[in-house]
């Protein structure tokens, strides 16, 4: 593999690696979402959570908008979805007192 490829594997692997932005992924996960209603959400001030919106743009996984003041965000390939699901099942296999850590 080339190890461009593998700095960028890595890169998005990091910006998956958190638990505010896992938090922040699964709000997005039905769709398009405001700054201001992602914070509550995730539980998190709201230029703690734009530096890890920001990160995750940056690596590809998400994108936005602008709607007069809102800033709204989505994720860019509901694949990313699938990586966490995926991890999920790894968890389960674990047993029981991973996976609840992981919700």
């Amino acid at each position: 593999m080339d190890p461009k490829a593998n700095q960028w594997r890595a890169e998005v692997l990091k910006a998956l690696a958190q638990p505010t932005r896992i938090a922040i992924l699964e709000t997005l996960r039905p769709g398009e979402e405001c700054v201001c209603r992602i914070c509550p959400a995730v539980g998190g001030s709201q230029p703690n959570v734009s530096k890890h919106l920001t990160l995750m743009k940056k690596a590809g996984i998400l994108d936005s908008r602008q709607d007069g003041t809102m800033t709204f965000y989505w994720v860019k390939d509901p694949r990313v979805f699938e990586i966490l699901d995926l991890v999920d099942q790894l968890l389960r296999r674990e047993g029981r007192e991973r996976a609840r850590m992981v919700r």
